[in-house]
């Protein structure tokens, strides 16, 4: 299926594969995927929708393992405060549902953000904009597409 994501990886002459999955309604969370495709979570990456009160919104794109680290976020972006979009505004400023959001092809070009582990992987999945859908592809590639600036942004749950 050729979503925006993947077209726009297309016309970039980006190499990558997609991998599909059953969807679950109700585990459409990145840990889940990870086994779905199987990978580890680490390596499968979810996009967050966040607000700066400088800035504006961004895209925050983290190992499936970790949380956004909103002070970091906001560090890297040049914001004092950042907070996460709530899940009911998502759709309208991405086009994308929960499960299905992606940086790529997105209904504006938000900046985005990607947590530093990915560079530790030779292949990162990130989601192709549609529920049941992964892209893998290397993070360089990601960045590439996205123009992502790397930071450190994740942190590991308390």
């Amino acid at each position: 299926m050729k979503t925006n994501a993947v077209r726009i990886l297309d016309t970039l002459g980006i190499s990558y594969e997609l991998r599909s999955y059953a969807v679950d309604e109700e585990h459409l969370d990145a840990v889940t995927v990870a086994e779905k495709v199987g990978l580890p979570a680490e390596q499968v990456f979810k996009t967050l929708l966040a607000r700066g009160d400088r800035e504006g919104l961004c895209f925050a794109v983290i190992p499936g393992n970790m949380e956004l680290d909103l002070k970091a976020l906001a560090k890297v972006s040049g914001d004092r405060k950042v907070e996460l979009v709530s899940l009911k505004e998502v759709q309208p400023l991405t086009g994308y549902v929960r499960g299905g959001v992606t940086a790529m092809g997105a209904k504006k070009d938000f900046p985005v953000y990607l947590d530093e582990t990915a560079e530790l992987w030779e292949v990162i999945s990130v989601s192709a904009g549609v529920r049941g859908t992964q892209i893998l592809l290397h993070p360089e590639a990601y960045g590439r597409a996205t123009g992502a600036r790397v930071g450190e942004i994740g942190r590991f749950p308390v």
